[in-house]
């Protein structure tokens, strides 16, 4: 459909490009890819061993950092909310609260037609 995977909000780049991906991640560099293959001698593997276990914890650590840190900010906007609701419903929990206040309570507009006021006398 030759649109922009940036635009799109499922691929790669776009995870990349707005925060959702780690990207600059420094333990990315240790994988790359070799054409020929290169001799080890025995303690150089075992050394290799143990960094890949390190970098495994350290990328987990990292990961969860970051999964740390882009929540952080909604558990503040989810009070907020809560708090917004809490005020405009506050009447439901106390209706007492909006004799003394009535600026907490939402105005409800109501268009009534003349047939309307005429049919339904108000009750008192």
């Amino acid at each position: 459909m030759k649109r922009n995977p940036r635009k799109v909000r499922w691929t790669k780049a776009f995870r990349r490009l707005h925060g959702k991906d780690m990207t600059q991640d420094s333990t990315f560099e240790f994988e790359r890819k070799r054409n020929r293959p290169e001799r080890y001698d025995r303690n150089l593997t075992e050394n290799t061993l143990k960094a890949i276990k390190k970098i495994s914890k350290v990328r987990a650590d990292r990961e969860s950092l970051h999964h740390k840190n882009r929540l952080k900010g909604k558990k503040s906007k989810e009070l907020r909310e809560a708090y917004k609701e809490l005020q405009q419903d506050i009447g439901l929990i106390n209706p007492s609260i909006l004799k003394r206040d009535p600026s907490l309570a939402l105005p409800i507009k109501v268009k009534i037609t003349k047939k309307q006021a005429q049919a339904q006398p108000m009750e008192e």
